[in-house]
């Protein structure tokens, strides 16, 4: 299997279904930083970046946010002095998709990058 990092978000159709736990919990163990968490009743992948200051962490918001827009898939952050949360999920599906797998590996690899 391609590494999740590797691979690109496909648009989610009118066939699109969320991932079964088994399947989930399979690919949450290939990012073992993440966790998932329920908000407003929605299975989510959420993971907090640390940094050393304010403007660390903005930039860090920006270069995910342009990565989330490149693969047509936004998360939340919340972003503040040191910190950025992150979570992902599928709107559309109210629950997690193979997308929300891909992107957070790729925010990994851009948390890495710094």
């Amino acid at each position: 299997m391609t590494q999740l990092n590797q691979q690109q978000c496909q648009a989610c159709d009118r066939l699109a279904v969320k991932l079964s736990e088994q399947y989930a919990q399979q690919l949450l163990s290939q990012l073992p930083a993440w966790v998932f968490v329920q908000r407003d009743a929605v299975s989510q992948l959420a993971r907090t970046f640390r940094f050393n200051n304010f403007v660390d962490a903005l930039a860090f918001t920006n270069r995910v946010g342009a990565m989330a827009e490149q693969q047509g898939h936004h998360p939340d952050l919340v972003t503040r002095w040191g910190a950025v949360e992150v979570y992902w999920w599928s709107h559309k599906l109210k629950g997690l998709h193979i997308n929300d797998f891909i992107c957070a590996a790729k925010t990994d690899r851009l948390y890495l990058a710094d």
